[in-house]
Protein backbone atom coordinates (compact mmCIF):
# COMPACT_ATOMS: atom_id res chain seq x y z
CA UNK A 1 0.00 0.00 0.00
CA UNK A 2 1.39 3.38 -1.04
CA UNK A 3 1.49 6.08 1.61
CA UNK A 4 0.12 9.58 1.22
CA UNK A 5 2.73 12.34 1.02
CA UNK A 6 1.09 14.55 3.62
CA UNK A 7 1.52 15.29 7.31
CA UNK A 8 -1.18 16.31 9.74
CA UNK A 9 -0.75 18.71 12.62
CA UNK A 10 -1.72 15.97 15.06
CA UNK A 11 0.89 13.59 13.63
CA UNK A 12 3.52 16.31 13.85
CA UNK A 13 2.56 17.10 17.44
CA UNK A 14 2.88 13.44 18.42
CA UNK A 15 6.29 13.10 16.74
CA UNK A 16 7.47 16.22 18.52
CA UNK A 17 6.40 14.72 21.85
CA UNK A 18 8.45 11.61 21.13
CA UNK A 19 11.57 12.72 19.29
CA UNK A 20 14.41 15.06 20.27
CA UNK A 21 18.18 15.67 20.24
CA UNK A 22 18.36 15.27 16.47
CA UNK A 23 21.58 15.07 14.47
CA UNK A 24 21.81 14.39 10.73
CA UNK A 25 24.73 13.26 8.60
CA UNK A 26 23.71 13.51 4.95
CA UNK A 27 25.91 12.59 1.99
CA UNK A 28 24.66 13.18 -1.55
CA UNK A 29 26.30 11.75 -4.68
CA UNK A 30 25.35 13.91 -7.67
CA UNK A 31 27.45 11.97 -10.20
CA UNK A 32 25.13 9.02 -10.83
CA UNK A 33 23.20 10.36 -13.83
CA UNK A 34 20.53 12.83 -14.87
CA UNK A 35 17.52 11.09 -13.32
CA UNK A 36 18.50 10.20 -9.75
CA UNK A 37 21.15 10.84 -7.11
CA UNK A 38 22.27 8.78 -4.14
CA UNK A 39 21.24 9.99 -0.69
CA UNK A 40 23.06 8.37 2.25
CA UNK A 41 21.70 9.59 5.58
CA UNK A 42 22.30 8.80 9.23
CA UNK A 43 19.91 10.28 11.81
CA UNK A 44 20.68 10.12 15.52
CA UNK A 45 17.81 10.94 17.82
CA UNK A 46 16.40 10.40 21.28
CA UNK A 47 12.98 8.94 21.98
CA UNK A 48 11.15 9.90 25.16
CA UNK A 49 9.02 6.71 25.24
CA UNK A 50 11.01 3.53 24.68
CA UNK A 51 9.31 0.82 22.65
CA UNK A 52 6.95 3.08 20.69
CA UNK A 53 6.68 3.54 16.93
CA UNK A 54 7.03 6.61 14.74
CA UNK A 55 8.05 7.39 11.16
CA UNK A 56 10.41 9.51 9.10
CA UNK A 57 9.40 11.14 5.85
CA UNK A 58 10.98 10.07 2.56
CA UNK A 59 9.95 10.18 -1.09
CA UNK A 60 12.29 8.15 -3.30
CA UNK A 61 11.87 5.78 -6.25
CA UNK A 62 14.23 3.26 -4.64
CA UNK A 63 15.46 2.57 -1.11
CA UNK A 64 18.58 0.41 -0.92
CA UNK A 65 19.18 0.18 2.84
CA UNK A 66 17.23 0.87 6.02
CA UNK A 67 18.87 0.06 9.36
CA UNK A 68 17.62 1.04 12.80
CA UNK A 69 20.08 0.62 15.65
CA UNK A 70 22.15 -1.78 13.56
CA UNK A 71 19.26 -4.04 12.55
CA UNK A 72 17.77 -4.19 9.06
CA UNK A 73 14.28 -2.75 8.65
CA UNK A 74 12.00 -4.70 6.33
CA UNK A 75 11.55 -3.15 2.90
CA UNK A 76 7.77 -3.04 3.29
CA UNK A 77 8.15 -0.58 6.20
CA UNK A 78 8.76 2.03 3.50
CA UNK A 79 5.45 2.91 1.85
CA UNK A 80 6.69 5.46 -0.68
CA UNK A 81 6.24 8.46 1.62
CA UNK A 82 7.24 7.23 5.08
CA UNK A 83 9.63 4.82 6.72
CA UNK A 84 7.80 3.30 9.68
CA UNK A 85 10.02 2.66 12.70
CA UNK A 86 9.06 0.27 15.50
CA UNK A 87 10.53 -0.54 18.88
CA UNK A 88 12.41 2.70 19.40
CA UNK A 89 15.03 2.89 22.13
CA UNK A 90 15.99 5.82 24.34
CA UNK A 91 18.71 6.71 21.82
CA UNK A 92 18.52 5.66 18.20
CA UNK A 93 20.51 5.64 14.99
CA UNK A 94 18.74 5.31 11.65
CA UNK A 95 20.75 4.71 8.48
CA UNK A 96 19.07 5.01 5.07
CA UNK A 97 20.54 4.80 1.59
CA UNK A 98 18.15 5.76 -1.20
CA UNK A 99 18.09 6.75 -4.84
CA UNK A 100 16.19 10.02 -4.89
CA UNK A 101 14.83 11.64 -8.01
CA UNK A 102 15.73 15.01 -9.46
CA UNK A 103 12.65 17.17 -9.87
CA UNK A 104 11.55 19.51 -12.64
CA UNK A 105 8.72 21.11 -10.68
CA UNK A 106 10.74 23.50 -8.52
CA UNK A 107 10.58 21.42 -5.32
CA UNK A 108 12.98 18.90 -3.83
CA UNK A 109 16.25 18.98 -5.80
CA UNK A 110 15.42 20.72 -9.06
CA UNK A 111 17.58 20.04 -12.14
CA UNK A 112 17.88 22.48 -15.02
CA UNK A 113 19.95 22.27 -18.21
CA UNK A 114 21.02 25.66 -19.56
CA UNK A 115 19.99 25.86 -23.24
CA UNK A 116 22.84 28.31 -23.88
CA UNK A 117 25.75 26.01 -23.02
CA UNK A 118 24.19 22.66 -22.04
CA UNK A 119 25.42 22.87 -18.44
CA UNK A 120 23.33 21.32 -15.64
CA UNK A 121 22.35 23.33 -12.56
CA UNK A 122 20.77 22.05 -9.35
CA UNK A 123 19.09 23.76 -6.43
CA UNK A 124 16.79 22.71 -3.62
CA UNK A 125 13.45 24.12 -2.49
CA UNK A 126 12.04 22.53 0.67
CA UNK A 127 9.36 24.81 2.15
CA UNK A 128 7.02 23.64 3.39
CA UNK A 129 7.32 19.84 3.11
CA UNK A 130 9.87 18.77 0.52
CA UNK A 131 13.20 18.20 2.30
CA UNK A 132 12.32 14.51 2.42
CA UNK A 133 12.54 14.37 -1.37
CA UNK A 134 16.31 14.71 -0.92
CA UNK A 135 17.03 12.93 2.37
CA UNK A 136 14.89 11.10 4.96
CA UNK A 137 13.96 13.41 7.82
CA UNK A 138 11.40 14.44 10.38
CA UNK A 139 10.06 17.06 8.00
CA UNK A 140 8.30 19.49 10.33
CA UNK A 141 9.38 22.90 11.66
CA UNK A 142 9.53 22.06 15.38
CA UNK A 143 11.92 19.11 15.06
CA UNK A 144 15.06 21.17 14.73
CA UNK A 145 18.46 19.55 14.37
CA UNK A 146 22.08 20.05 13.46
CA UNK A 147 23.11 18.92 9.98
CA UNK A 148 26.46 17.76 8.62
CA UNK A 149 26.35 17.70 4.83
CA UNK A 150 28.72 16.18 2.29
CA UNK A 151 28.27 16.28 -1.48
CA UNK A 152 30.09 14.48 -4.28
CA UNK A 153 29.80 16.57 -7.44
CA UNK A 154 31.34 16.67 -10.93
CA UNK A 155 34.68 18.41 -11.41
CA UNK A 156 34.35 22.16 -11.89
CA UNK A 157 31.10 22.51 -9.98
CA UNK A 158 30.41 24.85 -7.11
CA UNK A 159 28.42 23.36 -4.23
CA UNK A 160 26.80 25.62 -1.65
CA UNK A 161 24.89 24.66 1.47
CA UNK A 162 23.89 26.27 4.77
CA UNK A 163 27.31 26.18 6.44
CA UNK A 164 30.78 27.10 5.16
CA UNK A 165 32.63 24.50 3.10
CA UNK A 166 35.43 22.68 4.93
CA UNK A 167 36.65 20.90 1.79
CA UNK A 168 36.16 21.73 -1.88
CA UNK A 169 35.21 19.53 -4.78
CA UNK A 170 34.72 17.03 -6.03
CA UNK A 171 34.24 15.71 -2.45
CA UNK A 172 32.58 18.68 -0.77
CA UNK A 173 32.23 18.71 2.99
CA UNK A 174 30.51 21.37 5.08
CA UNK A 175 30.72 22.48 8.69
CA UNK A 176 27.96 21.31 11.01
CA UNK A 177 25.09 23.76 10.94
CA UNK A 178 23.47 25.63 13.76
CA UNK A 179 20.19 24.14 14.98
CA UNK A 180 17.53 24.55 12.30
CA UNK A 181 14.45 22.85 10.80
CA UNK A 182 14.78 20.71 7.69
CA UNK A 183 12.74 23.06 5.50
CA UNK A 184 15.47 25.75 5.52
CA UNK A 185 18.35 23.38 4.74
CA UNK A 186 19.62 23.75 1.18
CA UNK A 187 21.87 22.46 -1.58
CA UNK A 188 22.86 24.37 -4.70
CA UNK A 189 25.26 22.76 -7.15
CA UNK A 190 26.54 23.33 -10.66
CA UNK A 191 29.08 25.35 -12.62
CA UNK A 192 27.79 28.56 -11.05
CA UNK A 193 29.56 31.88 -11.51
CA UNK A 194 30.44 33.36 -8.12
CA UNK A 195 31.49 36.71 -6.66
CA UNK A 196 32.81 37.07 -3.10
CA UNK A 197 32.90 39.84 -0.53
CA UNK A 198 32.82 40.32 3.25
CA UNK A 199 30.87 42.25 5.83
CA UNK A 200 32.93 42.23 8.99
CA UNK A 201 33.37 38.58 9.91
CA UNK A 202 30.56 37.42 7.59
CA UNK A 203 31.63 35.98 4.24
CA UNK A 204 29.29 36.98 1.42
CA UNK A 205 28.72 35.18 -1.87
CA UNK A 206 26.66 35.81 -5.00
CA UNK A 207 25.98 33.06 -7.54
CA UNK A 208 24.26 32.77 -10.92
CA UNK A 209 24.49 30.67 -14.07
CA UNK A 210 27.68 31.25 -16.06
CA UNK A 211 25.64 32.36 -19.05
CA UNK A 212 24.21 35.21 -16.93
CA UNK A 213 27.48 36.27 -15.31
CA UNK A 214 27.81 39.50 -17.30
CA UNK A 215 24.42 40.68 -16.01
CA UNK A 216 25.05 40.12 -12.30
CA UNK A 217 25.32 43.60 -10.73
CA UNK A 218 27.21 42.40 -7.69
CA UNK A 219 28.16 45.86 -6.44
CA UNK A 220 24.55 46.97 -5.91
CA UNK A 221 23.47 43.65 -4.39
CA UNK A 222 26.41 43.57 -1.98
CA UNK A 223 25.69 47.18 -0.98
CA UNK A 224 22.11 46.24 -0.10
CA UNK A 225 23.24 43.07 1.67
CA UNK A 226 25.72 44.90 3.89
CA UNK A 227 23.22 47.64 4.69
CA UNK A 228 20.62 45.03 5.61
CA UNK A 229 22.92 42.99 7.84
CA UNK A 230 24.01 46.15 9.63
CA UNK A 231 20.43 47.34 10.07
CA UNK A 232 18.92 44.08 11.32
CA UNK A 233 21.80 43.30 13.66
CA UNK A 234 21.40 46.71 15.28
CA UNK A 235 17.58 46.80 15.23
CA UNK A 236 17.19 43.31 16.72
CA UNK A 237 20.21 43.71 19.02
CA UNK A 238 21.14 40.17 18.04
CA UNK A 239 23.99 39.06 15.76
CA UNK A 240 23.62 37.12 12.53
CA UNK A 241 24.27 33.51 13.59
CA UNK A 242 24.63 31.41 10.43
CA UNK A 243 28.30 32.09 9.71
CA UNK A 244 28.27 33.11 6.04
CA UNK A 245 25.61 34.64 3.81
CA UNK A 246 25.29 33.35 0.25
CA UNK A 247 22.66 34.54 -2.22
CA UNK A 248 22.03 32.40 -5.28
CA UNK A 249 20.00 33.32 -8.36
CA UNK A 250 18.58 30.10 -9.77
CA UNK A 251 16.56 29.15 -12.87
CA UNK A 252 12.89 28.10 -13.03
CA UNK A 253 12.30 29.14 -9.41
CA UNK A 254 8.67 28.85 -8.32
CA UNK A 255 8.67 31.86 -6.01
CA UNK A 256 10.52 35.14 -5.55
CA UNK A 257 13.03 33.79 -3.04
CA UNK A 258 13.53 31.36 -0.15
CA UNK A 259 15.12 32.04 3.23
CA UNK A 260 17.38 28.98 3.52
CA UNK A 261 19.70 29.74 6.42
CA UNK A 262 22.92 31.22 5.05
CA UNK A 263 22.03 29.97 1.55
CA UNK A 264 19.24 32.18 0.22
CA UNK A 265 17.86 31.33 -3.22
CA UNK A 266 16.25 33.87 -5.55
CA UNK A 267 14.49 33.74 -8.86
CA UNK A 268 16.99 34.71 -11.52
CA UNK A 269 14.52 37.28 -12.82
CA UNK A 270 16.32 39.48 -10.29
CA UNK A 271 19.42 39.26 -12.49
CA UNK A 272 18.44 42.12 -14.77
CA UNK A 273 19.33 41.53 -18.42
CA UNK A 274 18.24 44.95 -19.66
CA UNK A 275 17.55 48.38 -18.26
CA UNK A 276 14.88 48.25 -15.58
CA UNK A 277 12.81 50.80 -13.73
CA UNK A 278 13.55 52.13 -10.27
CA UNK A 279 10.46 50.25 -9.10
CA UNK A 280 11.96 46.93 -10.23
CA UNK A 281 15.20 47.69 -8.40
CA UNK A 282 13.21 48.56 -5.30
CA UNK A 283 11.30 45.30 -5.60
CA UNK A 284 14.57 43.35 -5.76
CA UNK A 285 15.91 45.24 -2.76
CA UNK A 286 12.72 44.49 -0.82
CA UNK A 287 13.03 40.79 -1.62
CA UNK A 288 16.68 40.72 -0.51
CA UNK A 289 15.77 42.37 2.80
CA UNK A 290 12.64 40.24 3.26
CA UNK A 291 14.67 37.04 3.10
CA UNK A 292 17.34 38.52 5.34
CA UNK A 293 14.76 39.39 8.02
CA UNK A 294 13.83 35.71 8.03
CA UNK A 295 17.33 34.84 9.27
CA UNK A 296 16.08 36.05 12.64
CA UNK A 297 12.30 35.63 12.39
CA UNK A 298 11.78 32.17 10.91
CA UNK A 299 15.29 30.70 10.99
CA UNK A 300 16.66 31.66 14.43
CA UNK A 301 13.18 31.49 15.97
CA UNK A 302 10.79 29.24 14.05
CA UNK A 303 7.04 28.71 14.12
CA UNK A 304 5.97 25.49 15.80
CA UNK A 305 3.52 24.63 13.01
CA UNK A 306 2.28 26.20 9.80
CA UNK A 307 -0.72 27.91 11.45
CA UNK A 308 1.68 30.79 12.10
CA UNK A 309 3.01 31.01 8.55
CA UNK A 310 1.28 34.40 8.27
CA UNK A 311 3.39 35.83 11.11
CA UNK A 312 6.59 34.50 9.57
CA UNK A 313 5.86 36.20 6.25
CA UNK A 314 4.16 39.32 7.61
CA UNK A 315 7.05 40.12 9.93
CA UNK A 316 9.59 39.78 7.12
CA UNK A 317 7.45 41.90 4.78
CA UNK A 318 7.03 44.63 7.39
CA UNK A 319 10.68 44.66 8.44
CA UNK A 320 11.88 44.73 4.83
CA UNK A 321 9.93 47.96 4.33
CA UNK A 322 11.39 49.47 7.49
CA UNK A 323 14.89 48.51 6.36
CA UNK A 324 14.34 49.92 2.85
CA UNK A 325 13.32 53.30 4.27
CA UNK A 326 15.89 53.49 7.08
CA UNK A 327 18.93 51.80 5.54
CA UNK A 328 18.83 52.17 1.73
CA UNK A 329 18.20 54.78 -0.94
CA UNK A 330 14.63 53.55 -1.39
CA UNK A 331 13.15 56.11 1.00
CA UNK A 332 9.65 56.02 -0.51
CA UNK A 333 9.07 52.31 0.07
CA UNK A 334 5.99 52.93 2.24
CA UNK A 335 4.36 54.60 -0.77
CA UNK A 336 5.00 51.42 -2.75
CA UNK A 337 3.60 49.42 0.14
CA UNK A 338 0.38 51.46 0.13
CA UNK A 339 -0.05 51.35 -3.65
CA UNK A 340 0.88 47.72 -4.23
CA UNK A 341 0.82 45.59 -1.10
CA UNK A 342 -2.18 47.11 0.66
CA UNK A 343 -4.13 47.30 -2.59
CA UNK A 344 -3.52 43.57 -3.04
CA UNK A 345 -4.71 42.95 0.51
CA UNK A 346 -7.85 45.08 0.15
CA UNK A 347 -8.75 43.31 -3.08
CA UNK A 348 -8.25 39.81 -1.65
CA UNK A 349 -10.05 40.70 1.58
CA UNK A 350 -13.25 41.64 -0.26
CA UNK A 351 -13.50 38.42 -2.26
CA UNK A 352 -15.71 35.49 -1.21
CA UNK A 353 -12.48 33.51 -0.75
CA UNK A 354 -11.13 35.77 2.00
CA UNK A 355 -10.17 34.19 5.30
CA UNK A 356 -8.81 35.29 8.68
CA UNK A 357 -5.11 36.06 8.83
CA UNK A 358 -4.67 33.17 11.25
CA UNK A 359 -5.73 30.31 9.00
CA UNK A 360 -6.30 26.82 10.32
CA UNK A 361 -3.69 24.41 8.95
CA UNK A 362 -4.69 20.87 9.96
CA UNK A 363 -2.25 19.36 7.45
CA UNK A 364 0.38 20.20 4.87
CA UNK A 365 -2.04 20.12 1.95
CA UNK A 366 -3.97 22.94 3.63
CA UNK A 367 -0.80 24.98 4.16
CA UNK A 368 -0.16 25.16 0.44
CA UNK A 369 -3.28 27.25 -0.22
CA UNK A 370 -2.39 29.85 2.42
CA UNK A 371 0.43 31.61 0.56
CA UNK A 372 -1.78 34.49 -0.61
CA UNK A 373 -2.49 38.20 -0.29
CA UNK A 374 -4.01 37.72 3.15
CA UNK A 375 -0.91 35.93 4.43
CA UNK A 376 1.59 38.41 3.03
CA UNK A 377 -0.04 41.77 2.34
CA UNK A 378 -2.84 42.00 4.89
CA UNK A 379 -0.66 40.40 7.54
CA UNK A 380 2.09 42.97 6.96
CA UNK A 381 -0.46 45.82 6.90
CA UNK A 382 -1.98 44.72 10.19
CA UNK A 383 1.47 44.25 11.70
CA UNK A 384 2.35 47.82 10.72
CA UNK A 385 -0.80 49.01 12.48
CA UNK A 386 0.13 46.92 15.52
CA UNK A 387 3.52 48.64 15.67
CA UNK A 388 1.79 52.02 15.63
CA UNK A 389 -0.66 50.84 18.30
CA UNK A 390 1.92 49.51 20.78
CA UNK A 391 4.60 52.08 19.85
CA UNK A 392 7.76 51.67 17.77
CA UNK A 393 10.12 51.61 20.76
CA UNK A 394 7.91 49.16 22.65
CA UNK A 395 7.68 46.94 19.57
CA UNK A 396 11.47 46.90 19.20
CA UNK A 397 11.92 46.07 22.88
CA UNK A 398 9.42 43.22 22.63
CA UNK A 399 11.03 41.77 19.50
CA UNK A 400 14.50 41.84 21.06
CA UNK A 401 13.19 40.05 24.14
CA UNK A 402 11.44 37.50 21.91
CA UNK A 403 14.67 36.63 20.06
CA UNK A 404 16.70 36.29 23.24
CA UNK A 405 14.09 34.19 25.00
CA UNK A 406 13.40 31.80 22.11
CA UNK A 407 16.72 31.65 20.23
CA UNK A 408 17.06 28.43 18.19
CA UNK A 409 13.63 27.36 19.43
CA UNK A 410 10.04 27.17 18.25
CA UNK A 411 7.17 29.44 19.15
CA UNK A 412 3.49 30.08 18.67
CA UNK A 413 1.63 33.34 18.13
CA UNK A 414 1.01 33.72 21.86
CA UNK A 415 4.76 33.86 22.54
CA UNK A 416 5.18 36.80 20.18
CA UNK A 417 2.12 38.66 21.45
CA UNK A 418 3.19 37.99 25.04
CA UNK A 419 6.54 39.67 24.44
CA UNK A 420 4.80 42.73 22.99
CA UNK A 421 2.27 42.83 25.83
CA UNK A 422 5.10 42.84 28.32
CA UNK A 423 6.95 45.67 26.56
CA UNK A 424 3.91 47.83 25.79
CA UNK A 425 1.31 47.14 28.47
CA UNK A 426 -1.33 46.72 25.75
CA UNK A 427 -3.92 43.91 25.80
CA UNK A 428 -3.14 41.96 22.65
CA UNK A 429 -5.55 39.09 23.23
CA UNK A 430 -8.54 41.24 22.29
CA UNK A 431 -6.51 42.78 19.47
CA UNK A 432 -5.76 39.29 18.16
CA UNK A 433 -9.43 38.30 18.28
CA UNK A 434 -10.41 41.40 16.28
CA UNK A 435 -7.64 41.43 13.70
CA UNK A 436 -6.28 37.93 13.29
CA UNK A 437 -9.30 35.71 13.79
CA UNK A 438 -11.82 37.66 11.68
CA UNK A 439 -11.69 38.48 7.97
CA UNK A 440 -12.87 41.57 6.13
CA UNK A 441 -11.92 45.22 5.83
CA UNK A 442 -13.79 47.99 7.66
CA UNK A 443 -14.55 51.54 6.54
CA UNK A 444 -13.51 54.72 8.36
CA UNK A 445 -14.80 58.23 7.70
CA UNK A 446 -14.73 61.63 9.37
CA UNK A 447 -17.97 63.00 10.81
CA UNK A 448 -18.13 66.60 11.99
CA UNK A 449 -20.22 69.74 12.54
CA UNK A 450 -18.99 73.26 11.83
CA UNK A 451 -19.92 76.83 12.66
CA UNK A 452 -18.24 80.02 11.44
CA UNK A 453 -15.52 78.00 9.76
CA UNK A 454 -14.58 76.02 12.88
CA UNK A 455 -15.24 72.42 13.92
CA UNK A 456 -17.81 72.22 16.70
CA UNK A 457 -17.68 68.42 16.83
CA UNK A 458 -15.44 65.82 15.23
CA UNK A 459 -15.39 62.04 15.26
CA UNK A 460 -14.01 59.07 13.34
CA UNK A 461 -16.85 56.70 12.44
CA UNK A 462 -16.41 53.01 11.63
CA UNK A 463 -18.53 50.54 9.67
CA UNK A 464 -18.02 46.81 9.17
CA UNK A 465 -19.21 44.67 6.23
CA UNK A 466 -22.29 42.56 6.87
CA UNK A 467 -20.38 39.35 6.17
CA UNK A 468 -17.75 40.15 8.85
CA UNK A 469 -19.52 42.53 11.28
CA UNK A 470 -16.59 43.16 13.64
CA UNK A 471 -15.77 46.71 14.70
CA UNK A 472 -12.04 46.89 15.36
CA UNK A 473 -9.53 49.00 17.25
CA UNK A 474 -7.46 51.15 14.86
CA UNK A 475 -4.46 53.35 15.41
CA UNK A 476 -5.26 56.09 12.93
CA UNK A 477 -4.05 59.54 11.98
CA UNK A 478 -6.27 62.45 10.95
CA UNK A 479 -4.67 65.17 8.83
CA UNK A 480 -5.98 68.65 8.04
CA UNK A 481 -4.73 70.03 4.71
CA UNK A 482 -4.98 73.56 3.28
CA UNK A 483 -4.55 74.63 -0.33
CA UNK A 484 -1.52 76.90 -0.59
CA UNK A 485 -0.06 78.00 -3.91
CA UNK A 486 -1.82 75.22 -5.77
CA UNK A 487 -0.57 72.50 -3.40
CA UNK A 488 -2.10 70.76 -0.41
CA UNK A 489 -0.11 71.47 2.75
CA UNK A 490 -0.73 69.66 6.01
CA UNK A 491 -1.56 72.08 8.78
CA UNK A 492 -2.38 69.67 11.57
CA UNK A 493 -2.10 65.97 12.38
CA UNK A 494 -3.56 64.06 15.30
CA UNK A 495 -3.19 60.36 16.06
CA UNK A 496 -5.72 58.39 18.07
CA UNK A 497 -7.17 54.98 18.88
CA UNK A 498 -10.42 54.65 16.94
CA UNK A 499 -12.55 52.10 18.78
CA UNK A 500 -16.13 51.07 18.06
CA UNK A 501 -18.69 52.78 15.84
CA UNK A 502 -17.74 56.36 16.78
CA UNK A 503 -14.64 57.86 18.37
CA UNK A 504 -14.70 61.53 19.35
CA UNK A 505 -11.65 63.65 18.48
CA UNK A 506 -11.84 66.59 20.93
CA UNK A 507 -8.39 67.83 19.89
CA UNK A 508 -9.89 69.07 16.60
CA UNK A 509 -12.90 70.88 18.08
CA UNK A 510 -12.40 74.63 17.61
CA UNK A 511 -9.92 74.07 14.78
CA UNK A 512 -10.38 75.92 11.50
CA UNK A 513 -12.04 73.77 8.82
CA UNK A 514 -9.47 72.85 6.13
CA UNK A 515 -9.74 72.16 2.41
CA UNK A 516 -9.17 68.43 3.01
CA UNK A 517 -9.81 66.18 5.99
CA UNK A 518 -7.82 62.99 5.55
CA UNK A 519 -8.60 60.03 7.77
CA UNK A 520 -5.73 57.52 7.92
CA UNK A 521 -3.18 60.25 7.33
CA UNK A 522 0.14 58.41 7.36
CA UNK A 523 -1.51 55.16 6.24
CA UNK A 524 -1.10 53.38 9.58
CA UNK A 525 -4.56 51.80 9.63
CA UNK A 526 -5.80 48.89 7.56
CA UNK A 527 -9.20 50.21 6.43
CA UNK A 528 -11.11 51.66 3.51
CA UNK A 529 -11.42 55.43 3.78
CA UNK A 530 -14.40 57.52 2.71
CA UNK A 531 -13.90 61.27 2.29
CA UNK A 532 -16.53 63.79 3.38
CA UNK A 533 -18.36 65.72 0.64
CA UNK A 534 -16.30 68.88 1.09
CA UNK A 535 -12.97 67.08 0.89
Amino acid sequence: MRGTNNLTRDEARRRSELVGDLQYDVALDLTSGAETFVSDTTIRFACREAGVSTFVDLVAPRVRTIELNGAAVAADRFDGARIHLDGLEATNELHVVADCAYENTGVGLHRFVDPVDGEAYLYSQFESFDAHRVYPCFDQPDLKATFSFAVTAPEGWEVVSNAPALAGGPQWRFATTAIMPAYITAFVAGPYHSVRDRHGEIELGLFCRRSLARYLDAEEIFELTKAGLEFFTKTFDYPYVFGKYDQLFVPEFNAGAMENAGCVTFSERYVFRSKVTAAERERRAETILHEMAHMWFGDLVTMRWWDDLWLNESFASYMSMVALVDATRFRNAWTTFANAWKTWAYRQDQLPSTHPIVADAPDIDTVKVNFDGITYAKGASVLRQLVAWVGEDEFATGVRSYFRRHEFGNTELGDFLGALEQSSGRDLQSWSAEWLEKAGVNTLRASFDTSDGLFTSFSVDQEAPATWPTLRSHRVGVGLYDLEGGSLVRREHVELDAVGARTAVPALVGTRVPELVLVNDGDLAYAKIRLDDRS
